[in-house]
C-alpha cells in the first residue's frame, strides 16, 4: 500500500468520524453549513456532511429557573428587597428563534421582570403587598408570555419568592405582631378566667338549691315524724291530748341534745337548766307568745272598726 492510499484511508476514516455525531436526551443540536441553518438535530445518534456542516450550537429542553432579586420602594416609601424565580423552557419547533434571536436569555428576562415590578410595587402599601404578591407573580408571568413567546421561549410559572423589607421596618413589624399576640392572649385569658367565675357562680348556686331542699326536707320529714308520733301516741294513751304529747316530745329532744353534745369531741362544757322540768315552762313561753302574737291584729281591727262609729255619732250630735 503506497501513502497516497494510506492517506485517502486515513481522509475517510476521519470523514466517518466527522459525519456522525451524538446528540444526548433534552437536548436539540442546531447545525449549519457554510455557517448557514440547515435543520435541528434531535437526541440520538446522527449524521452531517462532513467538512461541509457543523454543529453550531446545542440548546437544552429542560425547564430552567432564574432568581431575579429587586431592589423597590412601595407606596408608603419602604423600600422592599423583592425576589422573582421564573421558569422558562424553550419551545418545541421554534429552536431557531431562540438560537439565534437572543444572545442572553437570562439577561432578557431580568430587564423584563424589573420592569414589571417596579411598574406594580409602588402602587402598593407594605400590608398589601404581602397580601397581593400572587398578583405581582401572575402579572410578571403574563408579561414575559407575551414577550418571551417570540424568542422562541415559554413561561411555566413565576413565583415571588421573597419579600424583605429594611431592617428597621422589619423589626417594627415584628414588635407590632408580638404587642398583637400578647393582647389576643390577654384577652383569651380573661374570657378563660370569666367562664370559670360564671361556672362557679352556677355550682356554687346549684350547690345552694340542693342544701335548701335538703334542709327543707329534713324539716318536712321532721314534722311529719312528730305528727305521727303525736298520732301514735293519742291512739296508744286515751284522754292524752297534743299539749301533753308535745311536752313529752321536747322533753325526749332535749335528753337527746344533751346525750349528743357530750358526746361529741369539741365540746368542754355545756350549760343545761337545774331540771328537765324547766322545758316545760319553756314550751308555755312559746305558746303564750304565739297566743298574744294572735290577739294584737285583732284588738287592731276591733279598735279600727270603733273610730268610724264614735265619728258617726259625733257628727249626728252636732246636726
Amino acid at each position: 500500500m503506497d501513502i497516497i492510499s494510506i492517506i485517502l484511508l486515513a481522509i475517510i476514516i476521519a470523514s466517518l468520524f466527522n459525519a456522525i455525531f451524538i446528540v444526548k436526551q433534552q437536548t436539540s443540536a442546531v447545525i449549519e453549513r457554510f455557517g448557514k441553518f440547515v435543520r435541528i438535530a434531535n437526541p440520538g445518534i446522527n449524521i452531517k456532511i462532513p467538512f461541509i456542516e457543523r454543529v453550531s450550537g446545542r440548546l437544552s429542553m429542560r425547564i430552567m429557573q432564574l432568581d431575579v432579586p429587586v431592589e423597590t420602594k412601595t407606596e408608603d416609601n419602604v423600600f422592599v428587597n423583592v425576589s422573582i424565580s421564573v421558569q422558562y423552557f424553550v419551545l418545541k419547533e421554534k429552536e431557531f428563534e431562540a438560537f439565534y434571536k437572543l444572545d442572553n436569555t437570562e439577561q432578557q428576562i431580568t430587564a423584563y421582570v424589573f420592569d414589571v415590578v417596579r411598574a406594580r410595587v409602588p402602587k402598593l402599601p407594605l400590608d398589601d403587598l404581602f397580601e397581593k404578591k400572587d398578583d405581582i407573580a401572575d402579572a410578571v408571568k403574563d408579561e414575559l408570555t407575551e414577550i418571551m413567546e417570540q424568542f422562541g421561549y415559554g413561561i411555566v410559572k413565576a413565583l415571588v419568592t421573597d419579600l424583605d423589607p429594611d431592617a428597621k421596618v422589619k423589626a417594627a413589624m415584628n414588635e407590632i405582631n408580638e404587642a398583637q399576640r400578647l393582647r389576643v392572649a390577654a384577652s383569651e385569658k380573661g374570657e378563660a378566667e370569666k367562664i370559670l367565675i360564671v361556672k362557679e357562680a352556677e355550682a356554687q348556686a346549684t350547690s345552694n338549691a340542693l342544701r335548701g331542699k335538703g334542709i327543707a326536707d329534713e324539716r318536712k320529714a321532721i314534722i311529719d315524724g312528730l305528727k305521727d308520733s303525736i298520732d301514735d301516741f293519742q291512739k296508744s294513751i286515751s284522754g292524752t291530748g297534743p299539749m301533753e304529747v308535745m311536752n313529752l316530745v321536747l322533753l325526749t329532744q332535749y335528753f337527746d341534745s344533751l346525750k349528743s353534745i357530750a358526746q361529741s369531741d369539741n365540746s368542754s362544757s355545756i350549760f343545761v337548766p337545774h331540771s328537765p322540768g324547766s322545758l316545760t315552762d319553756f314550751s308555755a313561753q312559746m305558746r303564750d307568745a304565739i297566743l298574744q302574737g294572735r290577739q294584737v291584729p285583732e284588738k287592731e281591727a276591733k279598735s279600727t272598726k270603733q273610730v268610724p262609729e264614735n265619728e258617726t255619732e259625733s257628727n249626728k250630735d252636732n246636726n
